[in-house]
């Protein structure tokens, strides 16, 4: 199944949030668990706020330069339970590989 440009990318925003959700919350993770290359990565956070998501970056504590994690504070229109029931559809409709694959490395 080929996904438009607009399906593919509705669907990859919701996956982030979802991981984002789970605490799988840093470029680094979310590079890790999809095979997105690290700008995707970023710019699909970053994009979360076009559907009204509402997903800051917090800085860890004491930590220097960028380090720390996303929050997801307000899921806006997006029904999290929908996400989280077709989170593996919406992984294998965008060619990711398993979650519990890419955790247990």
């Amino acid at each position: 199944m080929t996904l438009s440009k607009t399906k593919s990318s509705f669907y990859r925003r919701l996956y982030v949030a979802h991981l984002v959700s789970r605490g799988i919350a840093s470029i680094p993770d979310v590079m890790a668990v999809t095979g997105m290359p690290r700008r995707t990565a970023q710019d699909t956070l970053g994009a979360l706020g076009e559907l009204d998501i509402v997903c800051e970056f917090e800085k860890g504590e004491g930590a220097r330069h960028n380090i720390g994690a996303y929050v997801l504070r307000d899921w806006g229109p997006i029904d999290p339970d929908w996400v989280a029931a077709r989170a593996e559809l919406l992984r294998q409709a965008l060619g990711y590989p398993p979650l519990e694959a890419t955790l247990t490395r």
